[in-house]
């Protein structure tokens, strides 16, 4: 890979992976409009392990927390709200990984286009634009019911749709459900530790099945800036939906997708 390849892809996985705006919207951006090659299997696992530690590092006094909690449950202490959320991160993964497992070979193969991403990365931006207006989201992650958690689980599960973002459509629902913005994406967050670790475990069995040589140069850098920038993204997420909502992505994700409907015709 060249470098300005790694560079790019690593800042788009990176960038993408936490933010409300569809990664896969913009992956697909440099093979269409800029022709580059696929980055190959070795790549996209390099970064899903940047990302996944990025979250980690991030959340990682908030993780100990919940680890503590949760084993420490077993061991007959009594449940804390580190318990709840340990069991909500849990059982708000389930129905995204029976999906996956399920119906991912059907959406590649009957919904990777751009016309469909296009079309999800305006209509789940207008979603979340919607739940961002809608009034209540005041309740945090301590007060979050199992319903919310059911919720919002379920609603992981359509972001196998490309063009979805799982970031995005996890938020919207738990703005509707009426978490406030920055409990909507912490958990967000945290519901994203798992399914990347799972992702990124079937990508790596896939390319020792495929028993291809390792070039470690690219792969390291493009983790580097994959984690890095994604460790950034996260903190200045965060700190921006303190003073600002959801509407500055909703306006982004229309934009982009009228962008993609524009490279269909061009087409």
């Amino acid at each position: 890979m060249e470098l300005l390849h790694i560079v790019v892809l690593a800042l788009i996985q990176g960038l993408t992976e936490f933010l409300p705006v569809s990664s896969s919207a913009h992956l697909i951006l440099p093979s269409q409009v800029l022709g580059w090659p696929d980055q190959g299997l070795a790549f996209d696992v390099a970064v899903h392990v940047g990302t996944l530690s990025a979250v980690v590092l991030y959340f990682r006094r908030d993780l100990a927390a919940m680890s503590r909690a949760w084993f420490g449950q077993f061991a007959g202490r009594p449940a804390t709200a580190d318990t709840r959320l340990g069991w909500a991160v849990i059982l708000g993964t389930i129905p995204a990984g029976l999906a996956g497992l399920l119906l991912n070979d059907f959406v590649e193969a009957e919904f990777r286009s751009i016309a469909v991403i296009a079309t999800t990365t305006i209509l789940f931006g207008l979603l979340l634009g919607w739940a961002d207006r809608f009034k209540g989201h005041q309740r945090e992650l301590s007060q979050m019911t199992w319903k919310d958690v059911l919720v919002i689980g379920l609603s992981q599960a359509i972001a196998l749709i490309p063009g979805t973002s799982r970031s995005g459509i996890t938020m919207t629902m738990a703005l509707f459900m009426g978490l406030s913005r920055d409990a909507s994406a912490r958990f967000s967050f945290l519901l994203s530790i798992p399914l990347i670790l799972a992702a990124g475990g079937l990508k790596t069995l896939e390319l020792v099945e495929q028993g291809a040589e390792a070039v470690w140069s690219p792969l390291i850098l493009g983790a580097l800036i994959a984690g890095g920038s994604a460790y950034l993204c996260i903190h200045f997420f965060l700190k921006f939906l303190q003073k600002i909502s959801f509407m500055p992505f909703v306006i982004y994700r229309i934009v982009l997708g009228l962008g993609l409907f524009a490279l269909v015709g061009l087409g």
